[in-house]
């Protein structure tokens, strides 16, 4: 479900429980998170989704799909747990590394000294 999708006529029979949802595309995955409501309406929770499109012998494809369920109950120590290993791998793991568009790339003191400043007009 997309935020175009609530436009449409017969949204809320179609998805009674699709509230909203936020697809997150990264390199070759998609997350999506999706607020959906109990089957009565009384309550919401947030369903993870990781999508990724895995090739066949034969030249069609599927999706592989991982989903976890988040209850408001764990909201804040899922949050707190999340932040912390994030925290923790960017300050000890990730240091030499950035990470852009889902591509790795290893940074160095080198990197910087390769490429030497000049002027336009010293090009001719």
């Amino acid at each position: 479900m997309y935020k175009d999708d609530q436009t449409h006529r017969n949204f809320a029979e179609r998805n009674s429980d699709d509230i909203f949802s936020k697809p997150v595309r990264a390199g070759k995955r998609t997350y999506f998170f999706d607020v959906k409501s109990t089957k009565d309406r009384s309550d919401y929770f947030l369903t993870i989704t990781e999508s990724k499109r895995k090739t066949e012998l034969d030249g069609s494809y599927s999706f592989d799909k991982h989903k976890i369920f988040l209850y408001k109950e764990d909201f804040e120590k899922f949050q707190e747990g999340l932040s912390d290993v994030i925290e923790y791998m960017k300050e000890n793991l990730l240091k030499d590394v950035s990470v852009h568009d889902g591509r790795r790339e290893e940074r160095s003191d080198d990197d910087r000294s390769r490429f030497t400043d000049i002027s336009f007009d010293d090009i001719k």
